[in-house]
């Protein structure tokens, strides 16, 4: 059952000047370059048919041929010269491709792989943490969960799912923008400047427990950074405990949260920091193995 959040979608960011800088690249561009712009259905709309071509010519890089000049792209994609020029000028700006010096042809350029990192992140952390989200599932018989920041809210991007039949889960791609919701508050405990802006905006009453009041919500971030870990105790939902814990990269940045979730009635009162330790281990033991320098967690027996 999903307690928490809904669907989300996945977009990839495109830098606005660059999309203004590729207004132009269409122009000048005649024959089968028009035809592709109308079969994409795009020749009434110059910027999306720029961006499209700009696509087309990274795409033109490839394994077997990582190194190509303007004549050969233009031939491949069949653009005018001077198009497939313009394009090369913007994605060199962006270091998205770069120019030998010496044959003056073009190779991909790292700004390819500022682009890919944040997901090629998420997907080593995911890879990373799997194991141990069994363990801790395997050892409290509940939902351990991955979540990552998303502008203003966390998504799971993992789970090794309680093996009872009551239980609470959160396929990927849940959404938890609530700042009463632990692994938000994970977050917003590294960033005042982002606890803040939620401040600022109000803190919804989703319970009867939920906490509203600015000073009680940022005493509490302070209790998250000082014992490693955030407890909300049916502040989302009168159904459910959620405890989780920040996971560190090798600059020791929180780049994601472990969150164990779980039925309320069967997490009392006297076994919730019992399980929060364990939740800190368990993103401590993930945060190693990612290179992080925290300290090796304690070797605390289960629920002790």
């Amino acid at each position: 059952m999903v307690v928490e959040g809904g669907r989300w979608t996945v977009s990839v960011p495109v830098r606005d000047t660059l999309i203004r800088k590729e207004l132009g690249m269409g122009r000048g561009s005649t024959g089968d370059a028009v035809e592709r712009q109308e079969e994409n259905g795009a020749s009434s709309k110059t910027g999306t048919s720029a961006l499209r071509n700009g696509i087309y010519v990274l795409q033109a890089f490839s394994r077997e041929e990582p190194v190509l000049g303007v004549n050969e792209i233009s031939r491949r994609l069949q653009l005018h010269k001077s198009t497939v020029s313009r394009i090369l000028a913007t994605l060199e700006e962006t270091s998205l491709v770069e120019r030998d010096p010496a044959s003056g042809r073009f190779r991909l350029g790292i700004g390819v792989i500022a682009l890919a990192g944040p997901m090629l992140a998420n997907m080593d952390v995911r890879r990373v943490a799997r194991p141990f989200l069994e363990d801790l599932s395997r050892e409290t018989g509940e939902t351990a969960v991955l979540t990552v920041w998303s502008v203003r809210e966390t998504v799971s991007v993992e789970q090794a799912a309680s093996p009872r039949k009551v239980k609470h889960t959160s396929p990927v791609g849940t959404r938890y923008p609530e700042a009463a919701s632990s692994s938000v508050r994970v977050f917003l405990a590294e960033d005042p400047e982002e606890a803040q802006k939620f401040a600022e905006r109000g803190l919804e009453r989703l319970t009867e427990r939920t906490t509203v009041d600015p000073d009680a919500f940022f005493e509490d971030l302070r209790r998250i950074l000082q014992r490693g870990y955030a407890i909300n105790d049916g502040e989302t939902s009168l159904e459910e405990t959620g405890i989780s814990a920040p996971v560190r990269d090798n600059r020791d940045r929180v780049i994601a949260a472990v969150l164990l979730t779980a039925p309320r009635y069967r997490v009392p009162a006297d076994r919730t920091h019992d399980l929060g330790k364990m939740v800190r281990q368990t993103a401590e033991r993930i945060s190693i193995s990612l290179g992080s320098h925290v300290d090796a967690p304690e070797a605390d027996a289960p629920g002790s």
